[in-house]
């Protein structure tokens, strides 16, 4: 009878289900979160924000639709989620037209949870290397800047768990941030 209930015991556990996420699991297939790059006037690194569930977005000020719309639902997230260890790190990719006072003031427009952050050229290319996002500045006429709208999310150590170019269900983002802060 106990050979038959341990083997039982081995099946269900086989049986288990994985821990679904409702955005794409990447946990271990990047690198942990690495920046060296000003907000606000001072220079800030990733190691600043250990401790703390990061959502890293990269966009621009003068973006007439993706940006904003991004941000609003990540902060519509966060105030879902309702912790203080919780930060959205927008990083422009137009350096030269968004200065440390004007990322900062449109970060801060959609939450305080919203961290604004611009590195120069060299700064920018490493964190986009390192993290397969894609974007262009085209000076013209006519300024053009391209950008992914990819979101990643990086745990409490720094370590990239999460990924999603899909932020319009702020409940199922919530669920998943939620996990991550326990």
């Amino acid at each position: 009878m106990r050979i038959f209930a341990l083997i039982l015991a081995l099946l269900l556990t086989g049986c288990s289900k994985p821990a679904n996420w409702h955005m794409t699991d990447i946990s271990g297939a990047m690198p942990k979160l690495s920046f060296h790059m000003s907000s606000e006037g001072r220079m800030v690194r990733a190691e600043d924000f250990r401790g703390k569930v990061v959502a890293l977005f990269l966009g621009f000020t003068h973006c007439p639709d993706v940006c904003p719309a991004t941000l609003a639902n990540l902060t519509d997230m966060a105030a879902r989620v309702n912790n203080p260890d919780l930060r959205i790190l927008f990083v422009t990719v137009d350096p030269d037209r968004d200065s440390d006072e004007t990322i900062a003031q449109y970060a801060k427009a959609f939450s305080p949870q919203v961290v604004g952050l611009r590195g120069g050229r060299n700064e920018l290319a490493q964190l986009a290397r390192t993290y397969r996002i894609a974007y262009g500045v085209d000076k013209g006429p006519p300024y053009e800047v391209t950008h992914s709208g990819a979101v990643y999310f990086f745990d409490r150590e720094g370590k990239t768990r999460l990924v999603t170019t899909d932020t319009s269900n702020a409940a199922a983002m919530a669920e998943d941030v939620k996990r991550l802060l326990n």
